[in-house]
């Protein structure tokens, strides 16, 4: 990426800590945000608190969304920023305002500011962190914590219950729960609450012990009410549900839904031929942007479902993941014609799949006629494996299966890329590196 002129030098003036006295009284206003921006890249905390004590303006906004490849800010520079807020307001009680911070009008001719200085930030809370969280949105002060996405990890539902009556309604916009045993009966208690937050647009749950397989005395009832607290859920584009078990219930969850999602990640779900046949008509499949269904079985049953689901999402769709779903040669060529038809499809990952180099070959040919497609996660080829595989491994055994290392390891890649060639595409990025996979790196082949 290029600097600018500006960056460059500001990079230069914040990398001497020792020469700061010099040049701190000098700065134009308009300059801070460089330098700044320049302190925070290069992890300088020190220059990050003399800037924010002596701050310009009425607001501070650092962060936003990271770039590809860009990485996370440095915990010390942000430790940095807010000391310096904290330690402004103290000293002087006025001028010092961090994210957001104003000034009452009714207020505005004394010498004496009542300053509220807003932190817009994203949360991750689990059950180490819980107490200090719930402590710093209670404890009084011109300090006002604001959180735009909260991840929460392995506290109980009633805690989250709890801390999501701490926040600010206006400001959640998504919550992402992880290996908290919510319950059915949990999620329902929370939904309502949910609801009161009117920009939330995005709901996460991951291994929350939701099992709707066992024949439960309520069952029912409680499925019901997951539905008509999803129907309450206004603003909802985006909706990730992993290893939640709930074979047969996706039109009970999804049909409520008042508004069609973009993003709709199910991996792990246990999806049923008829949850397929659902989704493929639902109101939601033609403005899905984003579809994950990795380690959902497929066979000759559920492809019809798939191909017509495809079908309908070919305009909208962007990012697709087949990974893990047991696709052999046969039922990927039944998928090809209808993976081929994605026209708008920018990344493809179907990893841990069982199939051939043969199969591999049609799969890069058909995906070099995809005109906007410039990711594919292809699975190894089971010629790579060493001897002893099943004839129809699952995922988890091609996972932890040993590669055969007396082979060329990049025979197949040098193959597949040789396909690409052929066709004429140099901006498709083929892998097999499942680990290091992230469909966001399509945003920037693309651009």
């Amino acid at each position: 990426m290029l600097h600018s002129l500006v960056s460059l030098c500001a990079r230069e003036v914040v990398s001497d800590h020792s020469s700061s006295p010099a040049w701190l009284r000098w700065v134009p206003r308009e300059l801070y945000g460089a330098l700044l921006e320049a302190a925070f890249a290069c992890c300088r905390p020190l220059a990050v608190g003399e800037l924010v004590q002596r701050w310009p303006e009425r607001s501070l906004r650092v962060g936003g969304r990271r770039r590809t490849g860009q990485p996370a800010p440095s915990r010390l520079c942000i430790q940095a920023l807010l000391l310096a807020v904290v330690r402004g307001l103290a000293e002087r009680g006025t001028a010092v305002t961090g994210l957001g911070g104003s000034k009452p009008e009714a207020e505005e001719k004394e010498t004496q500011w009542e300053v509220s200085v807003h932190v817009r930030a994203d949360l991750f809370v689990n059950a180490r962190s819980w107490e200090r969280v719930r402590s710093a949105l209670t404890t009084p002060g011109p300090l006002r914590l604001q959180c735009r996405y909260l991840r929460v990890e392995e506290i109980s539902a009633t805690s989250i219950r709890t801390l999501l009556s701490l926040l600010p309604r206006r400001a959640l916009l998504g919550i992402d729960v992880r290996y908290s045993s919510l319950g059915v009966a949990g999620l329902a208690e929370l939904l309502p609450l949910l609801a009161t937050y009117p920009r939330l647009s995005s709901l996460r749950l991951h291994y929350c012990n939701l099992d709707l397989r066992r024949d439960n005395p309520g069952q029912e009832e409680l499925l019901r009410e997951l539905s008509r607290g999803l129907a309450d859920l206004q603003e909802l584009r985006q909706l990730s549900l992993t290893a939640l078990r709930l074979p047969g219930q996706l039109r009970v969850l999804l049909s409520s839904l008042p508004q069609p999602l973009e993003v709709l990640e199910l991996p792990y779900l246990s999806l049923s031929p008829t949850d397929l046949a659902y989704l493929s008509c639902s109101h939601h499949v033609s403005s899905l942007q984003q579809l994950d269904l990795s380690e959902n079985c497929l066979d000759e049953t559920t492809v019809p479902s798939v191909r017509r689901l495809l079908s309908q999402a070919s305009r909208s769709l962007l990012h697709l993941s087949l990974s893990g779903c047991g696709l052999t040669d046969g039922l990927l060529g039944l998928l090809l014609p209808s993976l081929g038809g994605c026209w708008a499809l920018k990344s493809l990952a179907l990893a841990l799949n069982p199939l051939s180099m043969a199969g591999l070959v049609e799969l890069v040919r058909t995906a070099a006629r995809m005109p906007c497609l410039r990711q594919l996660l292809y699975p190894n080829p089971l010629e790579d494996y060493l001897p002893g595989l099943p004839d129809l491994p699952s995922s988890t055994q091609l996972l932890e299966w040993p590669l055969d290392e007396s082979t060329d390891t990049s025979a197949t890649s040098n193959q597949l890329s040789k396909v690409l060639t052929d066709s004429g595409r140099a901006d498709l990025l083929l892998t097999c590196d499942l680990l290091n996979y992230d469909k966001d790196l399509a945003k920037f082949f693309s651009s």
